[in-house]
């Protein structure tokens, strides 16, 4: 106290005011961290620098964040929304998630199919470099925190993967999370089947945590998965048993929902143990 009492005044304000300032910093340095750049209430723009075509109808865009160590500031498992404007000069709003997380710093990234008839899908055709996408966000039900399941079978239809692979890159690339995904993904036909490189990297870097099995309606010759709709089966084979530390989440066409849900009800799944996105 007396070793206090005896620095000079300006020093010992000139401390306090050091110290403010780096607290102050570090408060707004954390805030604008966890913020993100996304705004719940009103769009925002973000410019396209990249477009990948993955198929004839795949594509895949990149698009700028505000600076390049911003984060989108998405929670695992929820989506955003995209406005456009369809063949006639219409708006149209479309829920998408993006297949990547908030580790992918400076950037978020869209997988999109584009259906012949689709309203936003017409956007995203016409999209090119240097056009701007109108987003808001996050929206979604769905929320995690790591470990909070044993382990997560999930039902997955065509563009329906997009969540499921941000679920799985979250808890796969998360070294505290020993979650275990197993996961079943139906198209039409192997040219259909979307982010497969991505989705054989996670088998070939996480092969105890992470099983895939993919189901074709119309397979090559040459074939090693599902064939057909998923049935009652492939599910009892594929997924984790029913019980109280597992949870599984469906996405798909909506025909294929409601098969899914009336085959887990078959198999003893309770509702609280599934998600639907």
């Amino acid at each position: 106290m007396d070793f206090i009492e005896s620095l000079d005044p300006q020093i010992l304000l000139g401390a306090t005011v050091a110290i403010v300032v780096i607290v102050a910093a570090a408060y707004l340095f954390t805030s604008k961290k966890a913020k993100g750049s996304l705004d719940a209430e009103n769009f925002k723009d973000f410019k396209l620098v990249k477009r990948t075509q993955l198929s004839h109808n795949v594509a895949k865009f990149r698009f700028e964040l505000p600076t390049p160590t911003s984060v989108l500031g998405l929670p695992i498992g929820q989506h955003i929304s995209c406005r456009g404007k369809d063949s006639q000069g219409e708006d149209v709003i479309k829920p998408y998630t993006p297949t990547t997380l908030d580790s992918d710093v400076g950037y978020f990234e869209l997988v999109i199919k584009m259906y012949p008839q689709g309203r936003m899908s017409h956007h995203f055709r016409e999209m090119r470099v240097g056009d701007y996408l109108a987003v808001k966000g996050p929206k979604g039900r769905f929320k995690y925190q790591p470990g909070q399941v044993r382990a997560f079978g999930m039902l997955a239809g065509g563009s329906g993967i997009t969540p499921m692979f941000q679920v799985a890159r979250a808890i796969l690339e998360n070294p505290k999370d020993k979650t275990k995904v197993h996961l079943i993904y139906a198209n039409v036909t192997y040219e259909d089947i979307l982010v497969k490189e991505e989705l054989d990297g996670l088998t070939s870097n996480y092969p105890d945590r992470f099983k895939i099995y993919y189901v074709l309606n119309q397979p090559p010759e040459v074939w090693d998965g599902g064939v057909g709709f998923v049935s009652k089966e492939m599910i009892q084979a594929q997924l984790p048993a029913p019980a109280h530390d597992i949870q599984i989440l469906r996405c798909g066409p909506p025909p294929m929902n409601k098969a899914m849900a009336a085959h887990l009800e078959a198999l003893g799944y309770a509702p609280e143990m599934q998600f639907q996105f």
